[in-house]
């Protein structure tokens, strides 16, 4: 199973790094060029960090955009190397000058290194991520200096041979490593190609938002899962070696992820039959949430309520619960009011007030007229019902049933039409013990609750 790796001789390759340090790194030449690059080095560095904070005030003072901005201030870090490389240039120059005769085959090398760094650092400036931006440039940096160098097939010979077998299959860490880099590259492709895929969906202007949103999640999907496929079968792995394994595994993320599979699933059913989309106001009787649809995920919805407050429910409650779409279809949303007179009081004059009182709020609408009725004789008033029509349900119900009220309150002050409630009468009286004592009499007194007739209470509103 781990032939490949009990054939390394790592004493001779311990052999082999020690000759060739001895013969290549430990010589004169060498560490003349090796003290040229550390001057050129100090030199350059001096230099930059005086003229670095000048650099940066003059890419603020520019005002660039963002990521212009971005880009300019990553490039002034390059001043150090390149103005290491042009130190360095010049004193190669001057080193190979027949007075000298220094070789300066280390020094071209470390010239091609810096000139490599320069390139690959400006290149990926594209790169939004620093941490992706970072790890490309490293990753790719690290082989054109195995390459310059002259180190690049010695190190994927010896990756090569860090390996184990399973029967035909075939593992080292070359195909390892080469698997995660083409793994890495490819994911972040794919993210970056569904981002972009996703703005220009949603400049479309002839589909619906909710379209666009199913269309979006779906490419996204397709994008990563396709990336993942095609880097591990570019390292050589072949996937059908892992059907059995992988179908255990996919059994038990099955049960595990059954929530978040019927959550991503009820999301699409959503986006496809329109039933919900982004902007619609919505309520939840069942926890009691009421809000506007802010965002629609592939496991939840956002729901933002009044309050400003962000509820994530779990997109399957969308179709296993009660919801009310307050604007599905159409925005208009007829609202009412409950409310009760005296009986002395003008009925028919009751009803024009209510509705001359529900007109006035400005979000109640003009083209939907506010109607007013006579519901209930009640206990100890004559009682209404006072609806009227709104289309803004998103800037709030309680708001405008108190505007509404508010007007209907002031309407009737001004009429000396009276809103009746509830008088309660309590009457104490004490009665005297008429039986003789032999001792000092005493008073006792008993509490009797007498209650006029004009209002039986029930037994909960009485006042003790």
């Amino acid at each position: 199973m781990f032939d490949d790796i009990e054939d390394i001789n790592f004493i001779e390759y311990f052999g082999i790094a020690k000759t060739w340090v001895i013969e290549h790194l430990w010589t004169t030449n060498t560490i003349y060029q090796a003290l040229i690059f550390l001057g050129c080095f100090i030199i350059a560095s001096t230099i930059y960090s005086i003229i670095r904070p000048k650099l940066r005030e003059r890419v603020m003072a520019k005002k660039l955009p963002a990521t212009v901005e971005r880009i300019a201030r990553n490039l002034v870090r390059l001043t150090l190397p390149l103005m290491t490389l042009i130190f360095m240039f010049i004193a190669v120059q001057v080193a190979t000058l027949p007075m000298f005769g220094i070789e300066p085959k280390l020094s071209i090398g470390i010239m091609k290194v810096l000139v490599a760094w320069i390139i690959i650092r400006t290149a990926v400036q594209f790169i939004a991520n620093s941490t992706v931006r970072n790890v490309f440039a490293v990753v790719i940096w690290s082989i054109a200096v195995l390459s310059i160098f002259g180190f690049l097939e010695q190190t994927t010979t010896t990756l090569d041979s860090f390996a184990f077998t399973i029967g035909n299959f075939r593992l080292s860490a070359l195909v390892v490593i080469k698997g995660l880099l083409m793994l890495f590259a490819l994911l972040y492709f794919a993210i970056f190609l569904s981002s972009f895929a996703e703005r220009k969906i949603f400049q479309v202007k002839g589909m619906t938002r909710s379209s666009q949103v199913l269309i979006a999640k779906i490419t996204r999907v397709v994008l990563i899962v396709t990336a993942l496929l095609i880097g591990i079968t570019s390292a050589g792995i072949d996937l059908s070696l892992f059907a059995v394994f992988g179908g255990a595994i996919g059994l038990g993320i099955g049960f595990g992820l059954q929530k978040g599979i019927s959550n991503l699933f009820s999301g699409m059913l959503l986006l496809t039959d329109r039933s919900i989309k982004p902007g619609d106001v919505i309520e939840l009787p069942d926890i009691g949430t009421f809000g506007w649809v802010n965002n629609m995920a592939a496991r939840y919805t956002e729901i933002v309520t009044r309050d400003n407050k962000s509820y994530l429910i779990p997109n399957e409650d969308f179709i296993t619960q009660r919801v009310i779409n307050w604007s599905h279809g159409n925005s208009l949303i007829r609202i009412s009011v409950d409310f009760g007179v005296d009986y002395r009081s003008d009925m028919e004059k009751v009803l024009e007030i209510a509705i001359e009182a529900a007109k006035k709020p400005a979000r109640v609408v003009s083209y939907r007229e506010p109607v007013c009725w006579m519901t209930e004789f009640g206990e100890s008033s004559v009682n209404f019902t006072l609806r009227f029509w709104i289309k803004d349900a998103e800037e709030g119900i309680t708001n405008i049933k108190g505007e509404v009220l508010l007007e209907l309150w002031k309407t009737l002050k001004v009429h000396n039409i009276s809103i009746p409630f509830p008088h309660r009468e309590v009457f104490i009286h004490e009665a005297r013990d008429e039986k003789p004592a032999v001792s000092k009499p005493k008073k006792k007194v008993a509490a009797k609750k007498v209650i006029s007739d004009e209002k039986a209470p029930p037994p909960s509103a009485k006042k003790r």
